[in-house]
């Protein structure tokens, strides 16, 4: 089978974004201090390792449209994601989304799909994809909620910064009855990063 990972950061109350999200706030009001562990020159080691964690490559990822960007709606202009030219990614991304739209190749390898038939069609389409060298849900949280639900992620990563958000979107919401094994912690004044292995 094909391993299917998750790396989320995480205030203290649980949520992976604040309120407020839009094109000026992509994480939401105070969402960014989620992500300062790995935002800037990273020098605690933890964070260091944290940080090659979530760049390890994978054959192929799973994203919400939110993910991707702010357009809401039709595509009504031609939005390529947030990263630039050449995104992080380097294999193939499917995006979910109510509108279909063709797919999009940029530099580096990474191509984003349009799947508008739901989260199994999308997490198929990637494990083929992916070949074998491993599929990761990439966020936001709705999309990683879908994959906790369905069962279908074998690790899950969690950096845990030490931020109160007080509204956003959360991770754990209706997710069913997980069963997490912790099997690697590390920390610094950013962040604790706990890698748990999800039991089938």
């Amino acid at each position: 089978m094909t391993p299917t990972t998750c790396h989320m950061s995480i205030s203290l109350d649980g949520f992976v974004a604040g309120p407020g999200q839009d094109r000026e706030n992509p994480l939401g009001v105070g969402g960014r201090d989620v992500h300062l562990w790995h935002l800037g020159e990273i020098t605690d080691p933890a964070d260091v390792t944290a940080r090659d964690w979530l760049m390890r490559p994978r054959g192929a990822y799973v994203m919400g449209r939110n993910m991707f960007g702010p357009v809401r709606g039709a595509w009504d202009e031609d939005w390529r994601g947030w990263w630039g030219d050449e995104p992080p990614y380097h294999a193939p991304v499917y995006v979910l989304t109510h509108h279909a739209r063709d797919p999009i190749e940029l530099e580096g390898g990474t191509s984003f799909h349009f799947v508008t038939d739901g989260f199994y069609a999308a997490f198929a389409q990637a494990t083929a994809a992916a070949d074998g060298r491993g599929v990761d849900i990439a966020g936001g949280a709705s999309t990683v909620r879908q994959a906790l639900a369905a069962g279908v992620v074998d690790e899950l990563v969690l950096d845990i910064a030490p931020v109160l958000l007080g509204a956003g979107e959360r991770l754990f919401d209706d997710v069913g009855d997980l069963r997490l094994t912790p099997v690697e912690t590390l920390h610094s004044q950013h962040a604790t990063h706990i890698r748990y292995r999800i039991e089938h």
